[in-house]
């Protein structure tokens, strides 16, 4: 095996560097993404680790320099460079290579995969190419959004390092005893150089948990080849779809963002502003039973069994659970989501920071719709489980008591009857019916469906044939594409053609598409493009057999992404930016499922 590096202590005027100085952020589209499930890390062009939550998705972070607060986890090069990195196939195993006048340095990066609930493992690996790799290394560690820093600091003779940082264990191997400690106000950093040999490697192991660490150290070649075996078996190459390297990408992003309760976050972070000084500011760090819906027709679609199982069985315990109060959405163990509350960092930039999320206090009647669809596509490939059954008859019935009830939307915004949410209600209903309801049964969620349809164009038909956003509203919406997707009505009906036509007219430039217009300024003015529509409008297409048009939207919007191939919310046109909570589950669920579908000719369901 390679020899390890060596470390030495840093030298003076080490600590203006990249690695050794504050965790200045980056613009979205430079930050890999790490997950094991159960928490997931960003890091950045200068091998910094700026975002950790820990022990799960939704705790206090450990590193918070993304939103404005301390700390980091830095292993950057000592000498000049520039920047590159990808992904192991298939997995969330990011290789950060960064070219230097001295030859390319690496380094591997990886969360254990798959997570302990209690306990993080940071893998990191260090490699020497075609030179000697010489690198900083900073480990600022301090929980509860900067709060705490680290103390009762000690290394052992094998040059291990222990301490406490809140309510936290934290055990750093590999790093040795050579590191010089920094005493800061709020806690002790770590600072070394690192050299790693020509053809040589060298592990660093990061452990962080809120219980008392096991006595064994983990032996990191073994981490290593568990976590690349365990992604092997959860992620198989997509090689029946189009795009199928981005698939099987947006497979593994899915994959390491659902937890092994079965909740899948419908974003790794909270803060990160949709629009620069607007306010759209949200904490997205839990379960949405819509985006999780949609991550299993998405893998339904593409034959990913074990995403398709997470999201059925977690959103039929939310269902089984609480009926007809179904939450929209629910920490990622399916415990209610936190009132939103501010925190006292800077934010990043152009946003503010925040924890919690009001949507704990909306009623969103698109989420029934959307579970029966996820039902409905489970039965379809025999993966449907009894409590699914029950759940889906839940759902029904839930349908069927609070449809004429105004709710939140897909948009969250203020309650109306919104014609998304009933109509994917019908859609779900008649998939339900099809697949999995008995006879009486399926006649009597058909005939709902029907009634559901029917008092909707009564209220929200608009005067030129179209569905509008809802009886109040008569705007167009992007969601509006979904009804016929999903079958709620014909590919054919005069309303669904009408609708296509004028939201490409209306709501879409330069190949990207807009959720609604919010006022008469330019689109691109009041909002990003909506990734997640520009998905839609290509299965919209692709349902009209218009396979040019919908080949074209799907090629432009899977490229609005940067290096690491992940997806925020929206979009900046004008400056080709992320914007939003990175990475976005829907958008990745999107684009898995257009990379499947479009692959053959339309199938209804």
């Amino acid at each position: 095996m390679p020899r390890p590096g060596t470390v030495r202590p840093a030298g003076r005027g080490d600590e203006g560097g990249a690695a050794g100085g504050p965790f200045p952020p980056h613009v979205l589209r430079e930050y890999a993404f790490l997950a094991d499930g159960e928490r997931g890390a960003l890091v950045g062009p200068r091998g910094d680790i700026c975002w950790l939550c820990v022990p799960q998705w939704d705790s206090e972070a450990v590193f918070a320099s993304l939103i404005g607060g301390t700390g980091g986890y830095a292993i950057t090069p000592k000498a000049r460079y520039v920047w590159g990195g990808h992904y192991e196939p298939g997995t969330l195993i990011w290789r950060s290579t960064w070219i230097t006048p001295e030859g390319p340095v690496q380094c591997q990066e990886a969360l254990a995969y798959p997570g302990e609930p209690r306990r993080a493992v940071l893998l990191r690996r260090i490699i020497g190419l075609a030179s000697p790799a010489r690198v900083m290394v900073t480990l600022d560690l301090r929980a509860r959004f900067g709060r705490s820093g680290v103390r009762d600091l000690h290394c052992d003779r094998h040059g291990c390092w222990t301490g406490r940082a809140g309510r936290l264990y934290l055990r750093w191997s590999g790093a040795g005893r050579a590191m010089r400690v920094s005493t800061e106000r709020r806690g002790a950093v770590l600072r070394g150089r690192l050299s790693v040999p020509r053809g040589a490697e060298h592990d660093l192991v990061l452990e962080i948990s809120d219980e008392p660490l096991p006595a064994e150290l983990p032996d990191p070649v073994e981490r290593w080849q568990a976590t690349r075996a365990n992604w092997a078996r959860a992620v198989s190459p997509l090689d029946h779809v189009i795009a199928s390297r981005d698939a099987t990408h947006a497979c593994a992003v899915l994959t390491g963002m659902t937890s092994a309760a079965g909740g899948m976050v419908a974003a790794a972070t909270t803060s990160l502003p949709e629009r620069a000084e607007a306010g759209r500011n949200y904490d997205y760090r839990y379960a949405w039973i819509r985006d999780q819906c949609y991550a299993g027709q998405a893998a339904a679609s593409a034959g990913v069994a074990p995403l398709l199982d997470s999201a059925e069985r977690f959103v039929a315990a939310r269902l089984l659970a609480d009926g007809p109060g179904l939450a929209p959405a629910y920490t990622v163990t399916g415990a209610p989501v936190p009132d939103q509350q501010r925190l006292s960092l800077p934010g990043y930039p152009g946003g503010f920071d925040l924890v919690g999320n009001w949507v704990n206090r909306q009623f969103q009647l698109d989420a029934f719709g959307e579970a029966l669809l996820l039902f409905a596509s489970a039965a379809r490939v025999g993966r449907l489980t009894d409590d699914g059954r029950r759940a889906a008859e839940v759902a029904a019935q839930a349908v069927a008591r609070r449809w004429p009830e105004k709710d939140a939307g897909i948009w969250e915004v203020d309650p109306q009857e919104w014609t998304h949410s009933r109509l994917i209600c019908a859609a779900g209903l008649r998939e339900a019916a099809r697949t999995l309801a008995p006879g009486r049964l399926a006649a009597q969620w058909s005939a709902l469906a029907d009634t559901i349809v029917a008092d909707t164009a009564a209220r929200a038909t608009h005067p030129a044939g179209r569905w509008q956003r809802s009886s109040q509203d008569q705007g167009l919406d992007g969601a509006l594409l979904l009804a016929p997707v999903r079958g709620a009505v014909p590919a054919d009906d005069p309303r669904t053609v009408a609708t296509l036509d004028a939201y490409a007219a209306e709501l879409t430039e330069d190949g990207y598409a807009y959720r609604f217009r919010h006022d008469d300024r330019p689109l691109g003015e009041a909002e990003g493009a909506f990734l997640l529509c520009g998905f839609v409008l290509a299965l919209a297409y692709h349902q009209q057999g218009r396979e040019v048009e919908a080949h074209r939207w799907f090629e432009r919007n899977r490229a609005a992404c940067g290096p690491p191939a992940l997806f925020a919310e929206e979009y900046d046109v004008t400056q080709r930016q992320l914007r939003g909570n990175l990475p976005q589950a829907f958008v990745h669920a999107l684009l898995l499922e257009c990379a499947a579908r479009l692959a053959a000719p339309w199938q209804d369901g």
